[in-house]
């Protein structure tokens, strides 16, 4: 059996090791919702979300030097459009360049360069063409001016000459139109990327002083010392295809063909990037903080667990964590962040459940080695400690995987994931518990020390005088006298003030923040963070929202028209004007269908009126888009004209003000009839998850339909016995506002990958709970008073939860250590969790027990009678809370002496 389990495990160990970790849109956003169709819809017809690379340095130097030409190649080396004659020079047939264009992952690279040479180009064609046509028309004004003058009957010479004249007046209007292009344009030769009058007169506004940009030109050029390149890639990108890119983009950045030569500097950054680095960072901050969780659970176990072996449970714990997440990649899934936080519960809870079995082992073999008589085989011994634990232990399981299963309810998929994955995690849990850590115990006591017998005797001296000193100091000796006589002589008082705190505990959760600014949560040591922060004090802006625009034909000029009033009351809006810029405005404008047929951008001021991009017709419209190449149409409109975007470039904020944003920029959607407008992106997706996340209202249903989950599996396990299933689950009602107040108190604040433990509170408790209930119950029925068995309780198995408790506390203690803050906050969750659930156990368990004991001593044998009895006596706490509170309050006297009966019947002390 050990072989076959070893064996298992290490090919579940394998399978694991194979899952990456994943933040894609389907992870936090369920893939029926509007907005996740509406932003993948966008992302076929225009690319994911735009990678940027931020090009640092004076603007002048960078566009009217030779290092536009070097920007001009990253841009083609970036979108994959390598010649090649280029390849040598460019990186060579295994370079960046090359394997962006055999990827073929870029769908489209937006940036200055490309800009400015294609406007050259575009001018330089246009020229052309004009000139064409003003010589067709002058040879037209020839031929109609010299046939006129031969019908007036004049010589065929005079005809001539007057024909050659209409040519040249007609020419001499075209070369005027050419001089006016010229001084607009700052022209003295063919229009060309090299021609710095060109350049500087195309990008720089000269009203406003040397080295400004063009407002309009605000998304490449966003200020005197900055541009962008925007890239964005193909949609339907596995994880590992876009890290790859990513990285092949970084790659081609660093290329010293493109070094700029005039101080300037690129860094990569955007949410993709972002994105993809945090999940890295993650991912090695938690392989080596594991180790370290596992070596410190290892210390601790071996110092507080007194089972032989020692090191057992945590190895069957390890196990059921191999299995489980062997199981994920065999079903093809990847690692979420909430997936990653299942790994301490499931941790938590498999270290329990072996503890707990191993323990109920060893005190049968005790009792046997005492009785009388032959001794019993091993074997047999082990049948009777399953037969005496394994159902407890099976219905704690059952217990506290019901109340994760509720999580299965939540609308976001990653928290799905959680609570399924948790769920398949504590029923392989429960059979390592029940096969491999039996098939261990059953091996003879000399093979399974074998292991302690290498160390040394001064070595051995040590450890056991530190675990003697766990076990015995004035912490444990408080905890297994005072606390428990207190609970034992004033059971209302101990579960009046508890729920006192509990109800207080339940109002300021709604309170408790919920961080979900992602900038914040990630290592502030980031690369991509701090180029992102560089971006945002550069640019105004720190991501993308779009408004996509789906119709039969979105050319018509109503529909622009439209799209340029509406950017210009939303900008209005959130405090962007073309006068001051971007600054603190929480919108600015990027680049947009509108752009294309105005010379100024939509103006925004303090009116909500708004300034239309000018009177345009149809043949406008239709001859400006036929005229740009759709290497840039194809950024805010597809070739079939039936899908358009609007852009805004929005700062970096919390998610929560995040949501308010998009659902303030909702309520001014008004399109024209027959056109469909849906706000899509990263950005409007995160804001959704972000809010069903943090909703205290949603937690508040997700704890009271675990709470019920618990109590459904109890009154089935016990056969409709209240009394078994209200004893414990009133310890985890309580626990449950507990944790909330304690994590108010201590200002942690919860995350997304901390805010779905709120279920580990109620596994834990209720795991603790019907444990040491049950146990309680069988001594009792072994004929001892409540004091006695609860005393017998906690000694036996009330030792083994402290072990499991204590053990699980010090190893995720660890996550506190971290540097990533997300983390950080995600190990103080657990300690406060954990250690909830402990002193729930310790303090509200006994005064439960002893108040549901006084009922069936007080209520006789029917079960009517000894129901009732329960019921009046929980009400019990109500009443001593009342009296707390009324004594509370200034003016009141002292409370009268309560009268006989007031308290159940205590055993002798």
């Amino acid at each position: 059996m050990l072989a076959v389990a070893a064996v298992l495990g290490l090919a579940g160990a394998g399978l694991a090791l194979r899952l990456h970790p994943t933040a894609a849109a389907s992870s936090f956003v369920s893939s029926s919702s509007p907005e996740y169709r509406a932003t993948q819809a966008f992302y076929r017809s225009f690319g994911e979300e735009p990678i940027v690379v931020l090009v640092k340095g004076d603007l002048q130097q960078l566009v009217l030097s030779s290092d536009v030409n070097r920007l001009v190649g990253l841009e083609g080396c970036l979108s994959g459009n390598v010649p090649a004659a280029a390849l040598a020079s460019e990186g060579g047939p295994n370079g960046p360049c090359v394997a962006l264009a055999r990827a073929k992952t870029v769908k489209v690279v937006f940036g200055p360069g490309t800009f400015i040479n294609e406007a050259a180009s575009q001018i330089d064609e246009g020229l052309a063409a004009q000139t064409r046509q003003a010589e067709v028309e002058a040879k037209q004004a020839e031929r109609v001016v010299y046939a006129a003058a031969i019908k007036r009957g004049l010589a065929p010479s005079q005809a001539r000459t007057l024909g050659r004249q209409a040519s040249k007046v007609t020419m001499a209007g075209f070369q005027k139109s050419l001089v006016m292009l010229a001084l607009q344009y700052g022209l003295t030769a063919k229009p060309s990327i090299s021609d710095a009058n060109f350049v500087s007169t195309l990008v720089f506004d000269s009203t406003k002083g040397a080295g400004i940009p063009k407002q309009r030109f605000a998304y490449l050029f966003p200020g005197p010392h900055a541009a962008l390149v925007s890239v964005r890639l193909r949609a339907g990108l596995s994880e590992a295809a876009r890290t790859r890119t990513i990285g092949l983009i970084r790659q081609a950045v660093a290329m010293k063909q493109w070094r700029l030569q005039r101080g300037g500097s690129y860094l990569v950054t955007g949410e993709p990037v972002i994105v993809s680095d945090l999940t890295s960072s993650i991912s090695h901050s938690i392989e080596l903080l594991l180790i370290a969780v596992l070596l410190v659970m290892a210390a601790t176990l071996g110092l507080v667990f007194s089972g032989r072996p020692r090191l057992l449970p945590l190895a069957l714990a390890l196990l059921a964590s191999a299995l489980t997440f062997g199981a994920l990649s065999l079903a093809g899934a990847s690692l979420t962040m909430a997936s990653i936080a299942v790994l301490p519960v499931l941790v938590g809870l498999a270290v329990d459940y072996a503890i707990q079995f191993q323990s109920r082992v060893d005190e049968t073999i005790a009792e046997g080695a005492g009785q009388p008589g032959p001794p019993a085989e091993r074997s047999e011994l082990l049948v009777r400690a399953a037969r005496a634990g394994a159902p407890t232990i099976a219905t704690a399981g059952a217990a506290s995987a019901a109340a994760m299963l509720v999580l299965v309810l939540s609308p976001v998929p990653m928290v799905r994931g959680f609570g399924a994955l948790l769920v398949v995690g504590v029923v392989i849990a429960l059979l390592c518990a029940l096969t491999a850590g039996a098939a261990a115990m059953a091996l003879p006591a000399g093979r399974s020390r074998s292991a302690e017998s290498v160390l040394g005797g001064g070595i051995v001296a040590a450890w056991r005088g530190a675990r003697e000193l766990l076990r015995d100091n004035p912490l444990t000796r408080f905890v297994s006298t005072t606390a428990l006589g207190v609970a034992v002589r004033r059971p209302e008082r101990v579960l009046g003030v508890g729920l006192a705190l509990a109800a207080l505990g339940w109002g300021l959760d709604t309170q408790t923040k919920v961080e979900t600014d992602i900038t914040k949560l990630v290592p502030q040591s980031l690369s991509s963070l701090q180029t992102l922060n560089a971006l945002e004090q550069t640019t105004g802006v720190g991501g993308e929202i779009a408004l996509m625009l789906s119709g039969k034909d979105l050319t018509k000029p109503a529909t622009i028209e439209w799209m340029s009033s509406y950017q210009s009351t939303v900008l209005a809006r959130f405090g962007y004007s073309s006068t001051r810029g971007c600054g603190k405005a929480r919108l600015c404008p990027a680049f947009s269908l509108p752009d294309l047929f105005s010379r100024q951008p939509a103006r925004a001021s303090g009116s909500s009126t708004a300034t239309p991009p000018g009177k345009l017709s149809q043949a406008v419209v239709t001859s400006v888009l036929n005229a740009i190449p759709p290497y840039f149409s194809q950024d805010v409109i597809t070739p079939d004209r039936r899908a358009a975007t609007l852009a805004f470039g929005i700062r970096l904020m919390g998610l929560d003000q995040q949501q308010q944003l998009i659902e303030q920029m909702r309520s001014s959607l008004h399109p024209p009839p027959g056109i469909s407008a849906r706000l899509v992106g990263l950005p409007v997706l995160a804001a959704k998850s972000g809010a069903q996340v943090a909703s205290p209202w949603r937690r508040l249903e997700t704890l009271l339909a675990g709470l019920a989950a618990v109590a459904l599996v109890l009154m089935v396990a016990f056969r409709g016995d209240r009394r078994r299933a209200l004893v414990p689950l009133a310890t985890v009602v309580l626990a449950s506002g507990w944790s909330a107040l304690v994590l108010f108190a201590l200002r942690v604040p919860l995350n997304p990958m901390s805010v779905t433990l709120g279920a580990l509170v109620i596994a834990i408790s209720t795991e603790f709970s019907v444990l040491l209930s049950e146990r309680q119950r069988q001594e009792r029925l072994a004929g001892h008073d409540t004091l006695e068995a609860l005393r017998r309780s906690y000694r036996r198995t009330g030792a083994a939860v402290a072990a499991s408790g204590v053990t699980a506390i010090a190893g995720f203690g660890v996550l506190t250590l971290s540097d990533i803050r997300m983390l950080r906050d995600f190990g103080l969750v657990t300690l406060v969790d954990l250690s909830v659930s402990l002193i729930g156990v310790l303090v509200a368990l006994p005064a439960a027990v002893v108040i549901a004991d006084a009922a069936a001593e007080g209520g006789g044998r029917s079960e009517p009678a000894r129901s009732r009895r329960l019921g009046e006596l929980l009400t019990r706490p109500l009443g001593e809370l009342r009296a707390f509170v009324a004594r509370m309050r200034p003016g009141r006297g002292k409370r009268s002496a309560p009268g006989a009966g007031s308290h159940p019947p205590r055993p002798a002390e």
